[in-house]
């Protein structure tokens, strides 16, 4: 029987509001490099290809009338976009020094390691993970 060869995240798709609170805050403060800026008026939005690392993009959709999200954080589909951390404590302290809306530091009930959720300029939540 034949077993999907899936064993890396290539990109995470995430819907923004505004341009230039988006790229600030995903390029400026997370430090995303930019791949590729495309500005598509047939589709209403811009997209932004950044690279988190070797392997891994964040495909940034940019639509000034994108609905909010609905309920917070229960609804169905995707719950929040998770970083890996070397130090969380540092990182927290960074973040909040750029004005980034961050929780305190808590244990992860299940895998006993340290974390926290940050959020976006559209409020979406982004959990840290060390």
């Amino acid at each position: 029987m034949y077993q999907p060869a899936f064993n890396k995240i290539h990109h995470i798709a995430i819907i923004a509001a505004d341009y230039e609170k988006s790229r600030q805050f995903y390029v400026d403060i997370l430090g995303f490099s930019i791949i590729r800026e495309n500005h598509r008026p047939e589709k209403g939005d811009i997209k932004l290809d950044l690279k988190m690392n070797e392997e891994t993009e964040i495909e940034l959709f940019i639509k000034s009338d994108a609905p909010k999200r609905l309920t917070y954080p229960e609804a169905k589909g995707y719950r929040h976009l998770a970083i890996k951390t070397t130090n969380i404590e540092e990182d927290r302290n960074y973040l909040i020094s750029q004005g980034v809306k961050v929780e305190e530091i808590r244990q992860d009930e299940i895998t006993d390691r340290k974390m926290l959720f940050f959020y976006d300029p559209d409020d979406l939540p982004i959990e840290l993970h060390a």
